[in-house]
Formats: C-alpha cells, sequence, structure tokens
C-alpha cells in the first residue's frame, strides 16, 4: 500500500491509498474531489473506498462528487455519524475491520474531538515496516483536536488507545498544525530537550514548505503535551496531579493561545 499525501484547502491533507498492482486505490477524509480525481488520472487507478474519520464539511466535501465519477465505491465511517456523512454505506464501530487490497485495518473508536470520530489503524505486514494510523482530528502532529462534542475523559480514553500503539506507527492526521502546536507545548513543557530539538526542525521544514505529516507515536509520546498527561512536569505545569484534569487544563491553555 502507497499512501500519498493531498494537501487541500489552507492546511488539510487528503490520503490516497493505492495498490500498483490492483490499480486501486481509497482516500482517508476527502475535503475536496477535484484534486482526488487529479491523482487518480495520474496513477490510472480507480477509487473503491473512501475511510471517513467524522463528519465535519473539511473531510467529507468530496464524497458526493466522487461517488458520482465512482458509483461502486464504498464510503466508511462511524456508526455514531449515520446521517451526518454523505453517501456512508458502511456504519463502523470498535473493532472492526476495513480491508483495501491485502491490507485490513482495525477501526478505533476515539470520541472527543465529535461524538462519533473514528480513527484507522493498518498494522505493519512485515515486521521491519511500520504500522499507519489514520486518526483525522483526534491526534495532531504536536497536538490534539479542539473538543467540540467529547468530554476530556473521552479524548484521554481515545488518545490512550494511540499511546498503546507500536511507537514506530506512522501517524497521518489532516491537518498541519505541527508548528503551531509545538510553539504551544514549549510554553508548558519547556524543560523538554528532544521537544526543543523537533520544533527548530520543524521550522526549518515550514520555512521550506515541507510537511511534517506523517509523525509517529513514539515521537509524540515524547513530545506532544496531549498525549503527557501523566508527566510530572506537565502536572506541575497545570497545577493538577489528575490526570483527566491535567489534560483538560492543557486543553483549555491551547484553545486560549
Amino acid at each position: 500500500m502507497q499512501i500519498e499525501r493531498i494537501p487541500v484547502l489552507s492546511d488539510n491533507y487528503i490520503f490516497l491509498l493505492y495498490d500498483p498492482h490492483r490499480k486501486i486505490a481509497a482516500v482517508v477524509d476527502p475535503a475536496e474531489a477535484y484534486p482526488v480525481l487529479q491523482h487518480l488520472q495520474t496513477l490510472g487507478a480507480e477509487l473503491v473506498a473512501i475511510f471517513n474519520t467524522h463528519h465535519h464539511s473539511d473531510h467529507v466535501g468530496g464524497n458526493t462528487q466522487l461517488i458520482q465519477h465512482y458509483p461502486n465505491l464504498t464510503i466508511y465511517g462511524g456508526a455514531e455519524d449515520q446521517g451526518r456523512i454523505p453517501g456512508q454505506m458502511i456504519f463502523l464501530k470498535q473493532g472492526d475491520r476495513v480491508q483495501f487490497g491485502d491490507q485490513v485495518g482495525t477501526v478505533l473508536f476515539v470520541p472527543g474531538h465529535t461524538k462519533a470520530h473514528i480513527a484507522y489503524y493498518f498494522p505493519p505486514q512485515h515486521a521491519d515496516e511500520p504500522g499507519d494510523l489514520f486518526c483525522g482530528d483526534t491526534l495532531f502532529s504536536g497536538g490534539c483536536g479542539r473538543l467540540f462534542e467529547g468530554t476530556p475523559q473521552q479524548m484521554v480514553t481515545s488518545l490512550n488507545k494511540f499511546r498503546n500503539l507500536p511507537e514506530t506507527t506512522r501517524v497521518w492526521c489532516a491537518h498541519e498544525y505541527t508548528l503551531n502546536n509545538l510553539k504551544f507545548a514549549l510554553t508548558v513543557d519547556a524543560d523538554n530537550s528532544e521537544l526543543h530539538d523537533r520544533f527548530q526542525n520543524v521550522k526549518v521544514a515550514r520555512s521550506q514548505n515541507q510537511a511534517t505529516i506523517p509523525s509517529n507515536i513514539g515521537l509524540e509520546k515524547r513530545t506532544n503535551p496531549f498525549l503527557r498527561w501523566d508527566v510530572p512536569s506537565l502536572q506541575s505545569a497545570t497545577n493538577s496531579q489528575d490526570p483527566i484534569q491535567t489534560f483538560a487544563r492543557l486543553r483549555g491553555m491551547k484553545d486560549q493561545f
């Protein structure tokens, strides 16, 4: 499975999964149809699936037009998003499986950003390869999504599912927010030397208009404050020893940043 990153809108990424042997493709969270259609034409591939993580318009905006071009494709989304994702056909719950070519992914139910948010985890096919996590707006590189429909407890539970994945897992999040996220992270985790190094690297990359996605779970666990609610320095920064309250206060601080 090859993964192509398609930048759209102001800071969104659409991810195109491509099976070169079968000449088929799937897309994760198509905000727009036209860039996807262009890539499919270049590859000479047929679109067979849309994997939506949640119902927000910058994740499902291309669904209707894509199904007009490829009427046999299947549109996946969370069971609790029924009625909110255009064209949704398959309604997924925690632990369900999805297949693309030879790859079988596991569905993770990760409410918090929205009440129905899901993620797709494709484990590695070989021991020396990383797995791939398509996490929508739940986890960002250096950050996490705002809590529009969920609670801090839900979001911590959801993010903890990601923390438990192998550290080599690539994190394909849906927005290019890394630089601003790390600027905030430094305000609450200033003694984290790896975070400082990461910030400098990201600053250079973005100055050259390079993408910072994918990240990986190990790097996020070491430098993303929203996966570090049980670290004493972050608890000190939020004046709380309770993990849920620590997370909630960090999220509140980021909302005002």
